[in-house]
Parts: C-alpha cells; structure tokens; sequence
C-alpha cells in the first residue's frame, strides 16, 4: 500500500528497511526524520525504544491520523499495572502532549504552544517530578520516595497556563 500511495508523493521518500537498522538510523540521525509510517508491531518498537530520547513514556505522546479520523493518546496507553494506585503516579505529561497534538491538528496551535510551554516550564523548574523524570521504580511507594502523583504533576502544569 505504501508503494502505491508513495507514487503521488514523489518528492517524499519512502524507504523499506529492517526494524535493528531503523532503530539506529532514528537513534544516529533523528533530525532527518518527520513523519515514520510502520505497521503496529514496528511502529510499538519504535515508540518504546524512542521513548528513552525524550524522558520515558510519559513524555511521549502519539497521533493516529487518518483521512476522516485521528486519535491521540500518550504512547504509554493507561498504564493498567498503576490504575489501582492511590494517589494515583502515572506521568500525565505524554497525556496532556497528546492532547497539545490534537490541538494543532484542529488549528488551535496557539492554545497548542502554550500547553507545551506549560509542560516545559513545570520540567525545567525541577520542583514537581513524577517518579519516572526521578528514575524512580513506579509503584506505591514511589510518593513516599518523593515523587509527584498524577494530580500533582497536573495541578502544576495548570498552574502555569494561568
């Protein structure tokens, strides 16, 4: 299908290549790369194993779009193995990313801009961090080791949007 579709697009290059090679080639040169198209076993390797560059799963936030549909969502999905936790610690940054990405594909880059300005300005203060920006192991006891639950790392990048 690619093929195919590829032909219209001339001036895009399309590339057939092994998962091993991509990662490095994505790991070596990332700013060549926009826009990577795989199937879903691929496209999870990559979104994993990339996911490291940027901070962990919870900074990376994905897009799925169609012609007449897209959905957006933090690459990490729900996290199911911390649902149950109270206080919830599960990084909302890769959610809230995602729904920055929304924006923009709706026009709304503005609103956007500040969103991720938000996100960046909560991170570069390094006064509220999730267990994951602390490289702690999740789980109950990562508040009592001082990480920021989920509201917490919320609440913050709100506050920053005022």
């Amino acid at each position: 299908m690619a093929k195919e579709v590829a032909k219209n697009y001339p001036e895009i290059a399309l590339w057939s290549t092994n998962i091993d090679a991509q990662l490095m080639w994505l790991n070596k040169n990332p700013e060549e790369y926009n826009v990577v198209v795989s199937s879903n076993l691929f496209g999870d390797i990559l979104s994993d194993a990339f996911a490291g560059l940027v901070g962990g799963l919870g900074f990376a936030a994905s897009g799925n779009i169609g012609d007449d549909v897209a959905v957006f969502e933090p690459t990490h999905g729900s996290a199911p193995k911390y649902a149950e936790l109270n206080p919830p610690i599960v990084n909302p940054i890769a959610m809230i990313l995602s729904a920055a990405m929304m924006l923009d594909h709706v026009g709304e880059g503005q609103k956007a801009n500040r969103i991720r300005q938000a996100i960046a300005d909560v991170v570069r203060e390094g006064k509220v961090r999730t267990y994951d920006m602390m490289r702690l192991t999740g789980g109950p006891k990562a508040i009592s080791q001082g990480a920021a639950s989920t509201v917490q790392m919320t609440d913050a990048i709100l506050e920053k949007l005022k």
